[in-house]
């Protein structure tokens, strides 16, 4: 059977695209996953997520050896499940600074997609419990609320973040970004709003649309310089789908390029050295990965003041029917509920420090666990200017790709994550959260020097999980995809995801790429743009006035 669109991953882009596409009852869409389906609780239930860094639901990849980082290679939890990262993430709900997206207009090339142009896309998505006003928008697919598990560690950590001068924002995504606050999540009754959830759960009647899990596109099929269809792999084997009107390749920003190359779209050179036969010769596919690397200050608690001891038998037990008669207790919290924006750089252009205070040790694949009940408070630098690839390591479609962040490349991404690290430091030193925390435990109090910062941040650094890039969208020569998100040079074919990002946003990228889908559904069916926002009042983002203002 022939389709009019077939969409190549169940991603939050993917899944957005196929809720839109189907609105119209003539046109014909299927979207294919690589992965299961979401029927396991630990998808649904919001503490579910310290499980997924470890191995659910994902590729199993990581990087090359980094080698401005001592050689280490790093866990690259990639989803291989439907709702992609947005039904495995710690599901914080964060769209980064309206400068993120200005700079796509102004210096990336990017005409209509500055702030003020995909605002509206933001909000058409956004079912908001609390907020209705010039940012946020409530009836749209996506569930988006506030915590209702956080602990009193909580809020002595914002006042701790007060104390070394940082304010409190309770709006994270409004007028301003900086500061320190609770974030609000993908949640819609006290469950996680995976894309999936939000965008395919209520249209599962629709006869138009078709959703196959376990399929793994590893071709898009060309007829001379146009895309006709993709060939899947199956349980029961292979075989060819084609469509009609367009390939909308939705994989991912390490899944996209990684199709891409496979199909011999790409660099030439590169296809020729692993054997694809070179298709369409496209500089820029795979390269310009960016990435946020997460730096983390782990201390030991005075007492049971976070979610560590759960991990007891007796006391999951109790959290699990706590859950399931109340939709309360531990199960309900995201274990990532606060956090905020601060600045690394005094003169940056808009806050470029994020952080996530995890409540507990160990939340994560690879980060090490206390004994004793601990909490653990994460920076990441926002604006890298380190710059990496996705490349192909064989012309064997099932093997793993060579995913190269190449992070701290540049000097100034180091100097500014440690930077970083040292304000997270400062926050769990001040007053306010001395009833809670014991003492530091990592880096600990011996680590102090700039070698000795380095590292320890290059044995223990891990991914925030936000790449993007890879098919970066522009007018520019490396540019992969046009505005219209058209792959350059071909036609039926587009790119969809957080790879058409030219950089990437201040913040978590589960929204911006709900943002992505969104828009890009109105551009494939030729849709007018929904009309730029209307302020009452301009975002501002709060400033340090000097350097001593966050010490």
């Amino acid at each position: 059977m022939a389709y009019d669109y077939i969409i190549t991953g169940a991603g939050p882009a993917g899944c957005v695209l196929a809720s839109r596409l189907s609105e119209d009852p003539t046109v014909r869409v299927l979207l294919l996953e690589a992965g299961g389906g979401d029927w396991n609780p630990l998808f649904h239930m919001p503490a579910g997520f310290a499980k997924m860094t470890k191995g659910v639901a994902s590729w199993g990849w990581e990087t090359v050896p980094q080698k401005h980082m001592n050689g280490r290679v790093l866990r690259y939890t990639q989803a291989k499940v439907i709702g992609g990262g947005s039904s495995i993430n710690a599901q914080l709900y964060t769209r980064g600074n309206a400068a993120d997206y200005d700079l796509w207009a102004s210096e990336d090339g990017c005409e209509g997609w500055d702030y003020r142009s995909i605002l509206p896309y933001f909000k058409r998505a956004e079912d908001n419990q609390r907020f209705a006003d010039d940012y946020h928008s409530y009836g749209g697919p996506l569930g988006v609320s506030m915590p209702v598990s956080a602990l009193p560690i909580c809020d002595a950590y914002i006042k701790a973040g007060q104390e070394l001068g940082i304010p409190y924002n309770h709006d994270f995504n409004g007028k301003q970004q900086a500061g320190v606050g609770f974030y609000q999540l993908t949640q819609r009754n006290r469950r996680r709003s995976s894309a999936s959830l939000a965008y395919l759960s209520p249209i599962k009647g629709r006869k138009n649309l078709t959703v196959r899990t376990g399929a793994r596109v590893t071709r898009i099929v060309l007829e001379g310089m146009r895309a006709v269809g993709v060939e899947v792999v199956t349980e029961r084997g292979s075989e060819i789908i084609r469509a009609e009107r367009e390939v909308l390749v939705t994989s991912g920003a390490i899944g996209s390029p990684k199709l891409l190359l496979q199909s011999g779209i790409g660099p030439a050179e590169h296809l020729s050295a692993v054997g694809v036969k070179v298709q369409h010769d496209l500089q820029g596919v795979g390269s310009n990965l960016q990435d946020h690397l997460d730096l983390f200050v782990i201390s030991e608690c005075t007492g049971d003041h976070t979610y560590d001891g759960v991990a007891k038998l007796h006391r999951t037990v109790w959290a699990g029917l706590e859950y399931v008669l109340f939709r309360t207790g531990p199960v309900a919290s995201s274990l990532f509920e606060t956090g905020g924006f601060w600045y690394a750089d005094p003169d940056a252009r808009s806050p470029d420090i994020q952080f996530h205070l995890g409540l507990g040790s160990g939340i994560e694949a690879g980060v090490e666990k206390l004994k004793n009940a601990g909490v653990t408070l994460n920076s990441a630098y926002l604006h890298p200017r380190s710059r990496g690839t996705v490349r192909l390591r064989s012309a064997d479609p099932s093997a793993p790709p060579l995913i190269d962040p190449n992070y701290w490349s540049d000097p100034h991404d180091l100097k500014m994550s440690l930077e970083g690290l040292r304000i997270a430091r400062e926050i769990m030193q001040q007053d306010a959260l001395k009833p809670f925390v014991m003492a530091e435990r990592l880096p600990g109090p011996k680590v102090n020097t700039e070698q000795e910062l380095f590292d320890y941040g290059c044995a223990n650094a891990k991914t925030d999980h936000h790449p993007v890039g890879t098919c970066k969208m522009g007018t520019g020569a490396d540019a992969v995809v046009g505005l219209d998100l058209k792959v350059r040079g071909l036609e039926g074919l587009r790119v969809c995801d957080s790879s058409v990002m030219p950089r990437v946003p201040s913040c978590n990228t589960n929204a911006p790429t709900i943002m992505v889908g969104e828009k890009g559904a109105d551009i494939i069916r030729g849709l007018e743009p929904l009309p730029g926002a209307i302020f009452a009042h301009e975002r501002n983002d709060i400033r340090p006035r000097a350097r001593s203002d966050i010490r």
